[in-house]
């Protein structure tokens, strides 16, 4: 059925339908940038767009339109390899009450224990599984639960440093270590579609699913509440979320829209007996 199926049934049901616990998470992206949030193209910072001063209400206005995650990025940090924008990532923190994670520049202990003790849930941590593999082994039996390992991949190999160098690394090879070593997720970028409201990779997110057993979460491209609904075929296979970040700042996808239609209490989650009342 088409997207706008599910959303005029949403629309006419509105909050008389509530469902179980299933769902995947849509978690909107927050990308600082000298404090600011931001948007970049295919990664390029040379092409990037401010969408809000103030990344707190950013934050905010997500958890009130549904957001149970927030996923921040701390691009300063992640260029130049170490935190920069820690300010603005503990006013988000203490602005709201939803579970935060956060990534860029986190290369050493020190700084990945100094974000866990703002209050941040989980670290995301990049280049250094690529360079420093047996440092994250240690980081996850040291904060179990806390460490996702994000592979960030140009023509399937992982590229570090803020995307601006690219390894000879294989990003389903380094997704089977980093599980093995005892990541809590991976989230999987395809750098050719970040930004660029083309819509996932789903092959590729098929092919990293099946090779782990450890949850995905697919980062990059989502254009739509299509893409959305496409991503569903991907959930048994171990794509436990989505990150959303450029179609939620230009308007192409509700929020709310995307948790009711996929999240917990999703359309495709109700009982068969309530199918023709909700259209009546």
């Amino acid at each position: 059925m088409s997207a706008s199926f599910f959303i005029n049934l949403l629309r006419l049901r509105g909050a008389e339908l509530v469902f179980g616990e299933t769902g995947m998470d849509v978690i909107p992206a927050i990308d600082l940038l000298e404090g600011k949030c931001v948007r970049l193209f295919q990664g390029d910072y040379a092409q990037s767009q401010v969408f809000n001063e103030n990344p707190a209400a950013v934050a905010q206005q997500w958890v009130e339109q549904g957001a149970t995650w927030l996923h921040l990025v701390d691009l300063d940090g992640a260029k130049v390899g170490h935190p920069v924008n820690q300010g603005a990532i503990a006013a988000i923190v203490r602005s709201t009450e939803v579970p935060v994670q956060v990534g860029g520049g986190l290369r050493d202990r020190q700084s990945v224990a100094d974000l866990l003790a703002l209050g941040v849930r989980r670290v995301i941590l990049g280049t250094i599984a690529v360079e420093q593999p047996d440092l994250v082994a240690q980081l996850c039996q040291e904060f179990p639960g806390q460490i996702v390992v994000g592979i960030d991949a140009r023509n399937g190999k992982v590229a570090t440093r803020g995307w601006l160098e690219t390894s000879e690394v294989e990003a389903i090879a380094l997704a089977q270590q980093m599980a093995n070593y005892g990541a809590a997720a991976i989230i999987y970028t395809d750098i050719y579609r970040d930004g660029t409201l083309q819509g996932p990779n789903y092959s590729a997110l098929r092919e990293l699913a099946e090779a782990i057993a450890i949850p995905v979460i697919a980062s990059g491209g989502v254009s739509s509440i299509t893409d959305l609904l496409s991503l569903l075929a991907l959930e048994p296979l171990g794509v436990t979320g989505v990150i959303v970040g450029r179609a939620l700042y230009t308007g192409d996808v509700s929020l709310r829209e995307a948790v009711r239609a996929i999240g917990n209490g999703r359309l495709q989650d109700v009982p068969p007996d309530l199918g023709s009342s909700a259209i009546a």
